[in-house]
């Protein structure tokens, strides 16, 4: 594994990479409330065959955080970051992961840049309306009156135990275990600056106006059809199992895999189950 910083648009970028430079690269967009962190056990496991690549989005993890009044901190401005991460990686084609934030930056990525998708790995990344989990609740009552009030949860949200509860908080006593303390202990001084925390719930609130995006990534995934693999813990509030199995709807040929037990970070918990997955589809769409 390297840790390396490059910079685009007058900020630094911290990314972490793993295996030889002329291998098929897989491409790692991050998730909330992570960074490329998430990824330090998959990259090395996957580092003999190829080149996996893992950026810190800007205002996340060890990137640098741009004025407000220069990055639009929303998801148009992370999925303009990633195709310019490419750009100066000089990235042409590549496997996709998609998980969490990283399903809607990245799917807007590969509708902009088609031809880059060899294929796509599906981790817990929602993109089926009818088909989100009661933990929305919360986001959609702001939504609907974007009172002091329903905006209040949101930013008790963004905090040590927020983050801890979003790791841990629906898995079994036993799965949690498994489950580093690390990803909040570690990333919450992160992200704990007044420009973080307002651009982490500015994310939430965002996600009303992302919703419209889906019926696009659905056209996306319906009209490309590229190779995909979906591995999916369903233990979790946000993206159950039935959204999972709505990416057959476009994607009917993908391979699904339910990861029984595991939550939102299979691969803090469930690793082992869902390698042999990964490696295997890897080697048959993009080896």
């Amino acid at each position: 594994m390297r840790h390396l910083t490059t910079q685009i648009d007058g900020t630094d970028i911290f990314y972490r990479e793993a295996g030889p430079a002329d291998a098929p690269v897989l491409l790692l967009p991050h998730g909330y409330p992570c960074s490329s962190f998430q990824y330090r056990n998959l990259m090395p496991a996957l580092g003999d065959r190829w080149r996996t690549l893992a950026p810190d989005f800007p205002g996340f993890g060890y990137s640098g955080t741009p004025d407000p009044q220069g990055f639009g901190y929303d998801f148009d401005a992370y999925a303009d970051f990633l195709a310019k991460f490419a750009d100066r990686l000089r990235l042409k084609r590549y496997a996709l992961w998609l998980h969490d934030y990283g399903s809607q930056i990245g799917l807007r990525h590969a509708i902009a840049h088609p031809q880059r998708i060899a294929a796509l790995i599906v981790q817990n990344g929602d993109i089926y309306e009818d088909a989100l989990g009661p933990k929305y609740a919360t986001i959609k009552r702001y939504w609907a009156d974007r009172s002091p009030r329903n905006r209040a949860p949101l930013e008790e949200a963004v905090s040590e135990q927020g983050f801890r509860d979003e790791f841990v908080g629906e898995v079994s006593e036993e799965v949690a275990s498994r489950v580093a303390p690390d990803l909040w202990k570690l990333h919450w001084p992160l992200m704990d600056t007044p420009v973080r925390r307002e651009a982490m719930v500015g994310l939430m609130d965002k996600l009303e106006a992302n919703l419209d995006w889906f019926p696009r990534y659905q056209r996306y995934l319906r009209e490309q059809r590229p190779p995909a693999l979906i591995v999916w813990g369903p233990r979790d509030g946000y993206m159950p199992a039935a959204a999972a199995r709505a990416y057959l709807r476009d994607l009917p040929d993908a391979e699904l895999h339910l990861l029984d037990g595991a939550g939102h970070w299979l691969l803090e918990t469930h690793f082992d189950q869902a390698l042999p997955r990964v490696r295997e589809f890897l080697q048959r769409a993009h080896g």
